[in-house]
């Protein structure tokens, strides 16, 4: 199946809204605010004040840094104009909701923040993160106080979704839930081996003669070995097992939700060319049925969604000013921008192989991208 592919970096700054799995910890973030003593000490430029509170060039210059160590990748854009008002406001808003949070939802946010802060240590391993915090001046109680801060949100608004609310999220989002195990044999619109671009016609041929072969029944594994051009599958015999449906792009989906199972069925086609299918096994969506750990994505999903409203339509009526400092010189390029944008894509959620169904080469079956939309992904990262 194709990766997903995330979108530019201005694309993203309008994304950045809740982080909920460690798994989407090397993708984005949020820095924890200041302890009272902090405060008392922290003397710097007010850069940002809001109704109840207010942000210091300090703070402020840690949710920089925290953002550069956990979106490295996006280095470089987060100095520009555009990402630092999206940042401050950004850090303004979980502010501003974790002094809205009750005691019960402080103490699980401090007991999630240091778990997710012990994996994150823990994947990177203990010299490399040294290194990491040294380059961005941030210490390891920065980070801890980063991940309280954000899990403390998390669990407050976890707290008001209702069940009714978590059915009507499964419902959007039931192909998340829906499993199948499926084979195809893809023929592809450009010959990967000439490179030469195919016609519909000459495509549909082709897939017609696989299509043939195994009605007359030839080993379907054996013949995706021999003919397939999904690179992700074809060396599996085009096995795709256990794969949440919603992974796929709609032609290819429909296929996989209702082909009679163990039937060959009649070449797909989608925008990658023709696909010769047969559905193994499926499970339906049940929601009496999920997992704790799947109801808990659903509610992630809805928490995303309600932080990212709240940014969106309630934050700008809070603040009452924002006055960032300019972009430190050394930061800049020479014409006083910051040079070049980030080559390196947003990095993965558990980016696993194309034999899982999660990527592969150009060229493979059409995976479709599998966002923030609920289901067995959590959801996007702030």
């Amino acid at each position: 199946m194709l990766p997903n592919k995330a979108g530019s970096w201005k694309t993203l700054l309008l994304s950045l809204a809740v982080v909920l799995t460690v798994s989407l910890l090397a993708a984005c973030g949020k820095s924890g605010g200041q302890s009272a003593d902090e405060k008392q000490k922290d003397t710097s430029k007010v850069v940002a004040t809001y109704k109840g509170g207010e942000i210091t060039e300090k703070e402020f210059d840690r949710e920089i840094g925290m953002m550069k160590l956990l979106y490295p990748g996006y280095e470089q854009a987060l100095d520009t104009d555009e990402m630092r008002q999206n940042i401050v406001k950004q850090e303004i808003a979980y502010e501003y909701l974790a002094t809205q949070a009750n005691d019960a939802a402080k103490t699980a946010g401090a007991k999630s923040g240091q778990e997710q802060f012990d994996q994150f240590k823990s994947s990177v391993g203990a010299d490399q993160f040294k290194t990491m915090l040294d380059k961005q001046k941030l210490t390891e109680n920065d980070v801890k106080d980063y991940l309280t801060n954000i899990m403390t949100v998390t669990e407050s608004e976890k707290a008001k979704v209702t069940d009714e609310q978590l059915k009507a999220e499964f419902e959007k989002n039931k192909d998340q839930f829906t499993t199948a195990t499926v084979r195809h044999v893809l023929i592809n619109f450009t010959d990967p081996k000439t490179n030469k671009k195919r016609t519909k016609e000459e495509t549909l041929k082709l897939a017609k003669e696989v299509e043939a072969k195994l009605k007359n029944g030839a080993d379907f594994a054996e013949i995706a070995k021999k003919y397939s051009e999904d690179p992700g599958s074809a060396s599996e015999g085009g096995l795709y097992k256990d794969t949440p449906v919603g992974q796929w792009v709609d032609a290819f989906k429909e296929a996989a939700k209702t082909q009679p199972i163990n039937e060959i069925g009649n070449p797909v086609e989608t925008e990658y060319g023709y696909h010769i299918i047969k559905v193994e096994s499926r499970t339906m969506a049940d929601y009496a049925k999920l997992t704790a750990a799947q109801k808990d994505s659903l509610m992630n999903s809805i928490v995303s969604g309600n932080v990212s409203n709240f940014m969106s339509k309630d934050l700008d009526a809070l603040i009452t000013k924002i006055d960032l400092p300019a972009v430190p010189a050394a930061e800049k390029g020479t014409n006083g921008t910051k040079e070049g944008t980030p080559s390196q894509e947003a990095p993965a959620a558990d980016n696993k192989g194309a034999d899982a169904g999660t990527g592969s080469s150009s060229g493979s079956a059409d995976q479709k991208s599998n966002s923030s939309e609920g289901g067995s992904a959590a959801t996007d990262g702030k």
